[in-house]
């Protein structure tokens, strides 16, 4: 399954987001812990990158994600160029008045009261950005909601200690290039339930925890997954729960409801669904489709053989 999600509204929001760029000396990203590079927008790279402006990259959500991937994610991207990252979970007061020291670690030369460090928070939808904008001014000053594309219009606000915060609506990108990302963005819940079949991306999951945390599957579930795929966990998850629709039949539709909202809440138990190494298989098994220039050449090319 494709998943491609990107309303008006956001291609609105990046033309903003690209004009407020140069008025601004740091990108604060918030990132799904789970999912570090499937959930990192490459727009927002983009951006940054030409205006050449430090990022510091928030991996939320850390309290879900496996912890022995996390750390592999914060060895790849404290590696980068101008880039330094950290996990916590935007919802620990404590985790989140650690954030401005470590954004005036990347931009030392700001925050005075004549030039105030200037930041802007970025992020695809649902990752906790608007949790995170409320807990660094201690008020409500974003709308925060279990649904993505919350945030729809930019917003100016203004932080103690001579910072300026620029919120920015979560943005997807116009095509998800790797299926596999849409998956996991969409089991994430970073994209809008009306773009997906939620028993297609619950198989997804299951086939990922019966390769990575089997374990926690029977913990939560109390079955034994020998010999089982994607479906074959939905229809245990059904028959367990006792899930079934008029007439009998097992309901996989509640059931896919059912995982993927336990591993969304944490309930399955400490989730990631990549890590740097299995990025970099993706990437190096991944072939583009060739452009139509390309399609026209290849074809030239069989007729000239024959």
């Amino acid at each position: 399954m494709s998943i491609q999600w990107f309303p008006g509204h956001m291609n609105a929001a990046r033309k903003k987001a690209a004009e407020s760029m140069e008025k601004t000396d740091l990108v604060i990203e918030v990132l799904d812990a789970r999912l570090p590079q499937a959930s990192c927008n490459p727009m927002i790279e983009q951006l940054r990158k030409q205006r050449q402006r430090p990022c510091l990259k928030i991996l939320n959500k850390a309290d879900l994600a496996d912890p022995v991937a996390t750390k592999a994610w914060l060895e790849y991207y404290n590696a980068q160029k101008d880039v330094s990252a950290v996990a916590l979970s935007c919802k620990k007061p404590a985790d989140v008045a650690k954030v401005p020291g470590f954004a005036l670690k990347l931009a030392p030369h700001r925050g005075t009261a004549l030039k105030p460090l200037r930041m802007m928070i970025m992020g695809i939808p649902n990752v906790g950005k608007s949790t995170l904008m409320n807990a660094l001014l201690k008020k409500r000053v974003a709308a925060v909601g279990d649904e993505p594309a919350v945030t729809k219009m930019q917003q100016r606000l203004y932080l103690g200690n001579n910072m300026v915060l620029i919120d920015t609506p979560g943005m997807l990108w116009p095509k998800i290039e790797h299926p596999t990302d849409g998956l996991m963005l969409a089991a994430s819940h970073a994209v809008g339930v009306n773009a997906v079949i939620e028993e297609e991306v619950a198989t997804f999951l299951a086939d990922q925890l019966l390769t990575h945390y089997p374990q926690l599957l029977t913990a939560r579930y109390g079955f034994s997954i020998d010999g089982m795929d994607g479906v074959a966990v939905l229809e245990g998850v059904a028959k367990r729960r006792a899930f079934r629709v008029k007439g009998g039949d097992l309901d996989l539709e509640k059931a896919a409801h059912t995982l993927l909202q336990d591993y969304r809440s944490g309930a399955l138990g400490r989730i990631s669904l990549e890590t740097p190494q299995s990025r970099a298989a993706l990437l190096a098994s991944y072939k583009p489709e060739p452009s139509l220039g390309e399609q026209q050449d290849n074809e030239e090319e069989g007729e000239d053989e024959q």
